[in-house]
């Protein structure tokens, strides 16, 4: 029953019994006094009156108190109940659930605060994960750049106190020097972008691109880098010459970059090889760049897009990365309304795949 209908038949009880009593006991009266035919019947008629008010009073009592406690009941103990949920609330604990199974007004309002509470919850939750996240990205900056700082300041104070005294060390030092502060470029040009993605602020620039030629382009440059570190490129492609997708051509580029880079960091000391295939599947475009690599734990395979995270717990400093890398290109492929995942096999590789829909 819904407390406006409780307050409803509350007011009636209140109102309209001692009404009806009251006119009951002037109806007896009237019959009594129409009954009594001298005065010696006076006095049993005050007493008579007495006896009733008073019965009458008791009852209004008991009819009183037993509606106030009805409506505390009905009213008094919901308050209650949310006062309590609001100062765990005040409290910092979450931790509680607020049940009404009552289809009254107050339903609406325990739903409405328990809708506010897991809403809370949740902010609080993802407030601790990227606090947390914070931290890890700053003690992967630290150590990240901490590497590649004390290699350039060695270097320095090698050409500082001479010990580069010939050509030949001279040009390697500096080479060495070039080659660190590249590589914190790139870390911070990642993590630029990274920052940029995660909140919303990268402009897409979507427009048709014809594949055959763009991941053509792509297979030339990688080609020439891939070389260059001695590792074995390959690249075929089995999609028709006037096939198109909708894409951002710099992004998707950083994504293929991404992923190979993450190639190169974990193939090891063994011959490297590098495979980039495009197929057709019907109404899609899958990519696929395989590796010879060390390969993936199955249970690390969900885990490998995930901000920050490192198959490498030890952190080797020879792989270095920010470990956000397959999170950048996992984002930017879900913007292009893609798919992206891994499939892996220890000391043989992985092999990173993605979907893209065509343009028809």
């Amino acid at each position: 029953m819904k407390l406006k209908n409780k307050l409803k038949i509350s007011y009636v009880i209140i109102t309209i019994i001692p009404i009806i009593m009251m006119y009951a006991f002037i109806v007896f009266v009237s019959k009594v006094q129409l009954k009594t035919k001298s005065e010696q019947y006076g006095e049993q008629i005050r007493n008579m009156l007495r006896e009733n008010m008073v019965v009458m009073l008791i009852i209004i009592v008991i009819t009183g108190t037993v509606l106030v406690l009805w409506i505390y009941k009905s009213v008094m103990s919901p308050l209650r109940k949310l006062s309590e949920a609001a100062r765990n609330i005040a409290d910092g604990n979450l931790e509680f659930e607020l049940k009404y199974d009552k289809n009254d007004e107050f339903g609406g309002i325990y739903k409405d605060f328990e809708n506010m509470r897991l809403r809370l919850k949740e902010f609080v939750e993802q407030k601790l994960m990227h606090d947390n996240e914070n931290k890890i990205l700053i003690s992967n900056i630290s150590h990240d750049l901490k590497t590649p700082i004390t290699t350039i300041k060695g270097y320095v104070e090698g050409i500082m106190d001479g010990v580069a005294d010939t050509p030949e060390k001279m040009e390697r030092y500096i080479k060495t020097i070039y080659n660190k502060t590249n590589d914190m470029d790139k870390l911070i040009a990642e993590l630029t972008v990274y920052s940029n993605i995660d909140n919303n602020r990268i402009p897409y620039n979507f427009l048709k691109i014809n594949v055959a030629e763009y991941f053509g382009d792509c297979a030339d440059e990688l080609r020439i880098d891939l070389e260059q570190r001695g590792i074995e490129f390959n690249y075929t492609n089995l999609v028709n010459e006037d096939v198109l997708i909708i894409a951002d051509a710099e992004q998707l580029k950083r994504v293929i970059d991404n992923i190979v880079s993450n190639s190169i960091k974990y193939i090891g000391n063994k011959k490297g090889i590098i495979n980039l295939k495009i197929n057709d599947e019907n109404d899609f475009i899958h990519i696929e760049l395989e590796d010879n690599g060390k390969g993936i734990a199955v249970k690390d395979l969900p885990l490998i897009f995930d901000r920050f995270y490192r198959t490498d717990a030890s952190r080797n400093s020879k792989q270095g990365g920010s470990g956000i890398g397959l999170s950048i290109a996992k984002k930017i492929i879900e913007e292009h309304s893609g798919r992206i995942w891994a499939t892996s096999k220890i000391n043989e590789g992985t092999t990173l795949h993605i979907v893209i829909r065509k343009y028809i």
